[in-house]
């Protein structure tokens, strides 16, 4: 449950009763609205948009060829996400026999999305959900018969893999809420028999357990009624205190792993510092040892350990673009080399026990995954699969990193894309002024990052600028930047989204009448504030599932988030307060939906765990009332972000057409065929959307 976030965008339970909407007295009276400008025409070819053909969605928004590959432990077998029948499912091959290679999963429905191999080699496990509830069960594929087995059959549980080791081939660790919807306990699961034991019931409302590499627990870690953290370690079958984190410093410091000796942990913490530094924390004198620190980054993302000996190697860094700062001398040449790959980022996602073969991903702005396999002694790669090949024949756009300042003089790291044909002497400015899609990213305690973005290739293939910026109060920049964030829905984290518009504007990146706001999440809340809390900036709005009450939204958080609802109090406003009621009901688009100007299009899953169906609902049942224009629609087999690619396709496809309508960009009208492989039901406003 560690950095668990409130919304995220498209790719990356429970049922409980919505609460009423704000009260119709915190809405401003209703008012005549005038209609929006009308939209320039509509060109073939927007200025500036490059002559090649336009990129199917298929290829941006479809199935991977390959995903996620993974090499077993043992080192004989590969495994990856393919489509079988279309929808994603786990392959298995010899490690070089790749063209013997089987599925070994049948899902027909829902892709699977998230598996790993057991540490015998034998069995692959993989998550699985309904319809994107979140409820997700533990299946294992015994790969000597093919038989699938759920091992966690809990109606309504949501269970999470926490830990494998080698020293234990044949267990996993595991954390379910069947016992109570509102806690995780955790268990350990025998992979080959299903049976689990109890390794702590978490009767004192832990958000987190840290394990040794022996699946001990040995931490864990409880929010505080303050919004700050308890770290516990433990002592028998109890648990004593250990450290005491302030708020300030709760979400930027957290135990990363038990040392392999068992007498320190190691930890990413801000105390002291505006950066998370990574540090080892000794458990008998709490004495604190810096190991690695940067001045603009957290240090509290990926760390690489060794598979066996369990030594940090390395971590990485990640403020403009991602880096990795090598802590080991025995692999500072294979980074080295990997480093040199593409002009990419790398990621190790799976190494044998022997550590003599590693799987490594790269990726750039230009490119998806590239997976490589990597000769650990010989230091040679060689090129497995590209995860997207048919992207490779398409001219794609580049992803500049920017250092942007808010009007308070806080830098927001940003990345900008341009059509390819729109910046001749590549100077990260457009020949011409572009019209400009500011995408916003969920959470809103995540962040953007550099490198491949479907998003970003979609809208930019159609001719826009694309800006995304990492307003205040998103994470991996610093403390001070995370808690400038404090209450500041719709305050000062909208102004920075302004600010970054204003640059755009300035730098002749796009003009002030020709700007649209999209996003997931957070982004489909921060879309909904800009068409109310500053209703003259953008010409138009691309809402998925975005929350429109702040109140109705933190009425209806998942049980489950019950221990961390003190850090959306603290840092959205405390609903069971006058004050936090005041800031909230202010804040929430639903209070100001009589000043909307301009057209709003909405994406959401029925499903939505998070943010749920009525969150959309009550916004467009407003718009009509007054008679605004919002075209809206469900998705009947999704949650929170639309798993299925068909869906993905289908609603990008809406998203296109309705930004040529406002902006003037080109678009790929939705074919039949598109319409009807996906759930998509369109509710209102089919009008607004061109082609249909």
């Amino acid at each position: 449950m560690r950095r668990l976030l409130l919304i995220g965008l498209v790719a990356c339970g429970g049922s409980q009763p919505v609460a009423p909407s704000a009260p119709a007295a915190a809405e401003p009276p209703a008012m005549a609205v005038a209609p929006a400008p009308a939209p320039p025409p509509a060109p073939a070819r927007p200025e500036g948009h490059p002559s090649q053909d336009l990129i199917p969605r298929a290829v941006l928004f479809g199935n991977p060829e390959r995903a996620a590959v993974k090499i077993s432990p043992d080192g004989t077998q590969l495994a990856w996400l393919a489509p079988k029948d279309g929808v994603l499912n786990v392959w298995v091959a010899p490690i070089g026999k790749l063209d013997q290679a089987r599925p070994v999963t049948s899902d027909a429905t829902r892709p699977i999305r998230n598996y790993t191999w057991a540490m015998s080699s034998r069995y692959v496990m993989y998550l699985q959900d309904t319809g994107g509830d979140e409820n997700y069960h533990v299946f294992r594929v015994d790969l000597r018969d093919g038989k699938t087995t759920d091992l966690t059959p809990y109606p309504g549980a949501r269970v999470a893999i926490e830990k494998l080791t080698p020293s234990q081939p044949n267990a996993v660790a595991i954390t379910s809420n069947d016992r109570d919807p509102k806690v995780f306990d955790l268990y350990k699961l025998d992979v080959a028999s299903g049976k689990r034991t109890l390794l702590a019931q978490n009767t004192d409302g832990f958000a987190d357990f840290v394990l040794d590499d022996q699946l001990v627990p040995r931490i864990a870690e409880k929010k505080l009624p303050d919004g700050g953290t308890q770290i516990v370690v433990a002592a028998g079958k109890a648990w004593k205190p250990f450290e005491t984190i302030p708020f300030e410093d709760a979400d930027s410091t957290s135990v990363v792993a038990v040392s392999p000796d068992g007498k320190a942990v190691y930890m990413a913490d801000s105390r002291g510092r505006d950066t998370a530094a990574l540090v080892a924390v000794d458990l008998a004198t709490k004495k604190p040892t810096v190991i690695a620190q940067d001045a603009k980054a957290d240090l509290n993302a990926d760390v690489v350990f060794h598979p066996t000996k369990h030594t940090l190697q390395a971590v990485a860094i990640d403020y403009l673009k991602p880096t990795w700062k090598v802590l080991d001398p025995a692999v500072e040449a294979d980074f080295a080399t990997l480093g040199k790959l593409e002009g990419g980022t790398i990621e190790i996602t799976s190494r044998t026990t022997d550590d003599k073969r590693w799987i490594v991903l790269s990726r750039g702005d230009q490119h998806a995954a590239h997976y490589y396999l990597w000769d650990h002694a010989a230091h040679k790669a060689t090129l497995l699969f590209s995860a997207q090949p048919k992207l490779d024949e398409h001219h794609l756009a580049k992803m500049a990193p920017l250092e942007l300042k808010a009007r308070d003089g806080m830098t927001l790291v940003s990345y900008l894309s341009l059509p390819p044909a729109a910046d001749a002497d590549g100077d990260g400015k457009p020949d011409h002024a572009l019209p400009m899609v500011l995408l916003v990213h969920g959470g809103p305690w995540g962040r953007d990052d550099w490198g491949f973005s479907s998003i970003h290739q979609l809208l930019a293939n159609r001719g826009y600028a694309v800006l995304s910026v990492n307003f205040r109060g998103s994470t991996g920049l610093g403390k001070k930047f995370l808690n400038a964030g404090n209450l500041q829905w719709g305050k000062a984290m909208h102004d920075d989204l302004i600010d970054a518009v204003a640059w755009a504007v300035e730098r002749g990146v796009t003009t002030k009448d020709r700007v649209c706001i999209m996003g997931g999440s957070y982004g489909g809340y921060a879309t909904l504030a800009g068409l109310t809390l500053t209703p003259d900036t953008f010409r138009c709005g691309v809402d998925l599932f975005g929350p429109s009450n702040l109140l109705t939204l933190l009425a209806t958080i998942p049980p489950y988030w019950g221990p961390i609802a003190t850090v959306f109090h603290n840092r959205m406003g405390d609903p069971n307060t006058a004050e936090g009621k005041a800031i909230l009901v202010a804040a929430s688009p639903l209070t100001h939906v009589a000043a909307i100007k301009r057209p709003l299009l909405i994406g959401q899953g029925a499903n939505d765990a998070r943010v749920k169906l009525a969150e959309s609902e009550q916004i467009v049942a407003a718009m009509k009332a007054r008679h605004l224009p919002v075209s809206y629609a469900v998705f009947p087999d999704e949650g929170h972000g639309f798993g299925r690619p068909e869906n993905n396709i289908a609603f990008f496809g809406l998203a296109e057409a309705f930004l040529s309508a406002h902006l003037g960009g080109t678009y790929q009208p939705l074919s039949k065929a598109e319409l009807e492989a996906s759930s998509m039901q369109i509710k209102d406003g089919r009008d607004g959307i061109p082609g249909l």
